[in-house]
């Protein structure tokens, strides 16, 4: 188990990391982040929006599941957002470098922080 910081000082070591973050869906607002190169408070506000509407769509579909994770692919950028299964409306939303990066690394890389992560 390990504290937030920690755990998020721990995911920037992935090669091509940017900015890593730990998010209440219910607000919005940030309980932690570390790194640079976005706006993550802004980011985080409106990637709650992102978890938001994919959670409304799959209740309208009336899919039992749960979001794993939910990548966004920009021309510059992968943007990964986990949702973190113990925790309730938390979840983990990571920036990488697309030329630098290698993107299953670092999704096995965030399954390990969420399973170790404790608030």
């Amino acid at each position: 188990m390990s504290n937030i910081q920690d755990s998020l000082k721990d995911a920037l070591t992935i090669d091509g990391s940017l900015v890593v973050a730990v998010v209440d869906a219910k607000s919005g607002m940030l309980l932690g982040s570390e790194g640079s190169g976005v706006d993550i408070e802004l980011a985080a506000a409106g990637n709650t929006e992102v978890v938001r509407a994919k959670l409304a769509t799959m209740k309208s579909l009336k899919l039992n599941d749960v979001i794993e994770d939910i990548l966004i692919t920009l021309g510059k950028q992968y943007h990964v957002i986990r949702p973190i299964a113990k925790l309730n409306n938390i979840f983990l939303y990571f920036v990488l470098d697309k030329a630098k990066a290698n993107l299953a690394l670092a999704r096995r890389k965030l399954q390990e922080i969420e399973a170790a992560i404790e608030i």
